[in-house]
């Protein structure tokens, strides 16, 4: 399904598209259009399965369209720890940049200025308030937290939350909260504690259980356990020996394409960069110089993860790992498609490893590792599997064919 097909504002999409969202997943397919409709939820959905964003278009649509806002806040959404809060409030960021929704995200841990800026956020009113429920308890036990005209909660990873002891915050906040609201409630497991919760807070909840979505069986992934100074020397040898006619290597980060793009291009490959500082005009040029074979290696951010119809990709390269399991999937799903076969090569490197374990993790099942060539030095150790699953690197997949030089 087509984000376009969902009815969002249109200053809503500007963000969507911006953000490369073409197709939806799974869960933003189910959940949306009952969120829209303004029916209660409980999902089973784990992280990596595309459910914030489930969450936030459909909240941030709704706020945009509403004639009847006052200075109070609309939205709050309640999670476990302040890393997730961070993120989700960088998602809100720009899906809403070009609508004008008003966000802040509250947290513990911050300094006086930062509590200067949340107490001036929830006493005002914000549009959509990110929140941890120790923090948020904390700011309304002190009488200024403006939640008369609250419309909408969610409980994100709510599992967790009652991991963490946070019921009875929980349930603070909650009884702070106007009774007729929509409320939306995730979480990755659905144990008994998690359905008592649900009947304290929701009504006639629509149910939904998502997996996370699996990449196709054609696909031979393969990871290589590195530190960060071996991954382009370590890109340079696969490259040079491998038989694949055209690559697609995603980075993290603008200036890792620009640095990667410069090194390739200095060891003769065939390769040009897309990212965002580019005009689209020359995005579209260095696309179709990629699409119809002309340039055979095409390094990218996660601008190309989504959406892009190409189906001669033989090889695709994380040289940076993905941020959850989901951004995993649509970056390898970029090759083998149109039934031809596919090769997903990630390099990761120590700081990432648990990143990758949580993917591993939502895989069901560990991806196989490389032998990185002595040349290249020691590499760091997999702590997050048996050493068993350290070998597995399949020379056949890099016999010396070379074919993506000038």
């Amino acid at each position: 399904m087509k984000f376009t097909e969902f009815g969002f504002d249109e200053r809503l999409m500007e963000g969507i598209d911006a953000a490369g969202y073409e197709d939806a997943t799974p869960v933003q397919e189910q959940v949306i259009p009952h969120i829209l409709s303004g029916k209660d939820i409980i999902a089973s959905a784990q992280t990596g399965t595309g459910k914030t964003a489930a969450f936030l278009l459909p909240l941030i649509h709704k706020i945009i369209t509403d004639v009847e806002q006052g200075n109070t806040i609309s939205a709050l959404v309640i999670v476990p720890t302040r890393e997730l809060a961070i993120q989700i409030a960088q998602h809100l960021e720009g899906f809403s940049y070009f609508a004008s929704i008003s966000s802040i995200a509250i947290y513990g841990g911050g300094d006086g200025n930062a509590f200067i800026q949340e107490k001036k956020a929830v006493s005002m009113g914000a549009d959509i308030v990110v929140c941890t429920p120790g923090k948020m308890m904390s700011h309304i036990k002190m009488g200024y937290v403006k939640l008369q005209g609250l419309k909408y909660l969610v409980l994100d990873e709510a599992d967790r939350m009652l991991d963490m002891g946070f019921f009875d915050d929980i349930m603070f906040v909650i009884k702070h909260l106007p009774p007729k609201r929509q409320n939306l409630l995730f979480s990755a497991t659905m144990p008994h504690k998690i359905r008592e919760l649900a009947r304290k807070i929701l009504h006639q909840p629509i149910e939904v259980n998502i997996a996370i979505s699996k990449p196709p069986e054609k696909i031979i992934q393969l990871a290589y356990i590195v530190y960060d100074t071996q991954k382009i020397p370590l890109v340079t040898h696969l490259l040079k020996n491998s038989q694949f006619n055209n690559t697609l290597i995603f980075c993290s980060s603008k200036q890792s394409v620009k640095q990667l793009t410069r090194d390739l291009k200095r060891a003769g490959f065939n390769a040009d960069e897309i990212h965002s500082d580019l005009e689209q005009d020359k995005r579209e040029d260095v696309l179709s110089q990629f699409r119809s074979g002309r340039l055979t290696i095409l390094i990218a951010t996660d601008i190309l993860s989504r959406g892009i119809d190409i189906d001669n990709i033989e090889l695709v390269i994380n040289f940076d790992v993905p941020h959850d399991g989901e951004d995993y999937v649509h970056r390898i799903g970029r090759t083998a498609r149109a039934m031809a076969d596919g090769t997903a090569i990630t390099l990761v490197s120590t700081a990432e490893q648990r990143k990758f374990s949580a993917i591993e993790k939502l895989l069901g099942e560990p991806v196989p590792k490389g032998q990185v060539p002595e040349a290249l030095g020691p590499v760091p150790e997999y702590t997050s599997t048996s050493s068993a699953n350290q070998q597995g690197a399949k020379r056949k997949f890099f016999p010396k064919n070379r074919s993506q030089r000038h």
